[in-house]
């Protein structure tokens, strides 16, 4: 079951008896658990309807003995176990009878971050009930998060201000999540997010300056880009972080020339790379200032640079300046 038979099944009263929630994004495990928990049990009847365990601290038949109790003036009952994927093999086994035959007025939610879809557990599991994988969003998909976010609480941005707020909260749901409610807490009665409201509520200098820096040698602005890294350096940024970042960001640089030679227009150049469509344009204008000679080379500084920096004796700062001056002064 995908996520989104899933809410389709909870806002048709159709939720499974047996649902397991798991994936690499817990910003929507936790909605799906909260959806799940409003639909099956009314607020004022959880003190008798619905219990959580957390797997490292419970025992197999207490939880029996929760999930074969019936639920007491309500349809049904809900038991939630977090951290599920630390269960033992013991402790599956333990439950593969309670798998095969559930409780009907009983929903039981499992969540963790993993399944393992050969044991027979989780094949019983499938069969019984729901087995929810809910994935992370590439960067390309996070300004359509931030809009439906905003506007299902009566707002919306600018386009400056969202390309800035995705710089800034980066990919992270549950911390973009955090940022736009101190966003909305700071609008008030005002419903238009601008740039001045991003700047003065979501502020990440360091972020704002290491995308400055590898922009500024897409560009080959070898002055400012030496500029920011010094200040960086300074400020306490590890060096292997900004090689990382650079190295990151000519590998985008390097895709989209690819595509762009192949025909590809802009907009499919974002979806296939998982670049977010607000520096898409800057990206590309970046991509066409260097050869494929001049990536291939830019790669085996990188992997130089790296070694260099991992090694001991090297000074940090001599060697990223180093490397910066020779990407930006390569023949156009």
């Amino acid at each position: 079951m995908t996520p989104g038979e899933l809410l389709k099944a909870i806002r048709d009263q159709r939720i499974p008896g047996l649902v397991y929630l798991f994936g690499t994004e817990k910003f929507f495990i936790e909605r799906s658990l909260r959806q799940i928990t409003d639909a099956v049990v009314a607020a004022d009847a959880r003190d008798f309807n619905l219990q959580v365990f957390h797997a490292k601290e419970f025992r197999v038949d207490d939880l029996l003995d929760s999930v074969r109790t019936l639920p007491v003036f309500a349809p049904r009952r809900l038991v939630v176990v977090k951290d599920a994927d630390k269960l033992s093999a013991g402790d599956l086994d333990d439950l593969s009878a309670y798998v095969a035959d559930p409780v009907a007025e009983t929903c039981l939610v499992f969540v963790g971050e993993k399944v393992d879809r050969r044991k027979k557990f989780f094949q019983a599991f499938q069969k019984a009930g729901a087995l929810v994988e809910h994935k992370g969003l590439y960067d390309n998909q996070i300004p359509a998060f931030v809009r439906e976010q905003a506007a299902a609480s009566g707002f919306s941005f600018t386009e400056d201000a969202m390309a800035l707020f995705c710089r800034r909260s980066g990919t992270s749901l549950q911390e973009i999540d955090g940022e736009l409610q101190k966003l909305f807490q700071y609008l008030g009665e005002n419903r238009l997010v601008d740039v001045a409201d991003v700047r003065e509520i979501v502020s990440d200098t360091r972020v704002d300056s290491i995308f400055d820096m590898v922009n500024a040698i897409g560009r080959r602005d070898a002055g400012d880009a030496l500029r920011l890294l010094r200040r960086l350096l300074d400020e306490g940024v590890a060096p292997l972080l900004l090689l990382s970042m650079l190295t990151r960001h000519f590998r985008q640089l390097w895709m989209s020339r690819e595509l762009l030679d192949t025909g590809v227009g802009r907009k499919d150049i974002s979806k296939r790379i998982g670049v977010n469509p607000y520096f898409i344009d800057g990206l590309i204008a970046q991509a066409k200032l260097f050869g494929h000679q001049h990536y291939r080379r830019s790669f085996e500084l990188f992997l130089s640079t790296d070694i260099a920096l991992k090694s001991t004796g090297g000074n940090p700062g001599a060697l990223l300046e180093e490397l910066l001056l020779e990407i930006s002064g390569f023949d156009a």
